[in-house]
């Protein structure tokens, strides 16, 4: 199987225009079987890498994941993380902000959530969502309470952007290591999967009319990432566009580029102290007498 990731990462600076990336490309796979087994293969390599990345407990690795509706984010960190140990790996999804949570800056109720060292976090939606649905729906910011709320609400998104980046830089800078992907989903893949929710009983339960109005807004989200992609793409927290209308080719891409992540790390397991290899060849005594 070959991937090169960075067919699908935004570089620094670049100006991001939705619609000249694909929703979707030629699989990698020629079967289900075969996506099975690429799929498989990455996972068992991903959890030896997460071992050693635990063991090390040097870095801590951050993944964002945001997306339109129906994307396929849940399925794809069910399916590339299903191989990871849960005591190194937590997952959080950020929806409505609380009363309390509004009480503070705009970072604050996803910071307490970041991943120790050692460990790998997944966010399900993030503080993106304050330059993405936030601005798609100017209300919410009107409830936010600003300190100081400018005339032109163009800033606002500036100095997100700049906040954001300058956090970012800053965990980097403290040893955790952050990747972001935007499923890229086509509006008519999700009209697709929007109907298979109403004719699949058992995915009743995953769309609501609410979700049937955001569709309103697609051309407003697309203008929204697309500015956030070109401000918040760095060289050490690379944004990833991945193709979604396949959800199978997008998951293998996504593991492919989790596991360059981990591999870039350069990861090892510590080494015994001359201190410590006395103490096992004590205890190895002790045992076997």
């Amino acid at each position: 199987m070959k991937i090169k990731v960075e067919d699908f990462q935004v570089a620094p600076g670049k100006k991001v225009q939705l619609d000249k990336w694909p929703t979707r490309i030629t699989p990698v796979y020629k079967s289900k079987e075969q996506y099975q087994a690429f799929l498989a293969e990455q996972v068992d390599a991903l959890s030896e890498l997460q071992q050693m990345h635990y063991a090390a407990n040097r870095y801590a690795v951050l993944f964002i994941f945001q997306a339109m509706d129906a994307a396929g984010k849940d399925g794809a960190i069910k399916h590339v993380m299903s191989g990871i140990n849960p005591q190194g790996c937590q997952v959080f999804s950020f929806k409505h902000p609380s009363a309390a949570e509004l009480e503070h800056d705009f970072l604050w109720r996803t910071t307490s959530c970041l991943p120790e060292r050692g460990h790998i976090g997944i966010f399900n939606r993030s503080y993106y969502e304050e330059v993405l649905i936030v601005r798609v729906h100017p209300e919410i910011l009107h409830s936010q309470q600003l300190a100081d709320k400018p005339d032109d609400e163009k800033k606002v998104w500036q100095e997100r952007f700049e906040s954001i980046a300058d956090m970012e830089k800053h965990l980097h800078r403290n040893g955790t290591r952050i990747v972001k992907f935007f499923l890229h989903l086509s509006e008519d893949e999700q009209r697709k999967r929007f109907l298979d929710r109403i004719d699949e009983p058992d995915k009743n339960w995953k769309l609501t009319l609410a979700d049937i109005e955001e569709r309103k807004f697609w051309p407003q989200y697309m203008q929204a990432y697309e500015a956030c992609l070109s401000a918040t793409s760095t060289k050490n927290s690379p944004w990833y566009v991945v193709p979604a209308d396949d959800k199978e080719n997008a998951r293998l891409i996504i593991s492919e580029i989790i596991l360059e992540t981990f591999k870039s790390l350069n990861l090892s397991y510590p080494e015994a102290s001359a201190q410590h290899k006395q103490e096992l060849q004590a205890i190895r005594k002790h045992l076997v007498k």
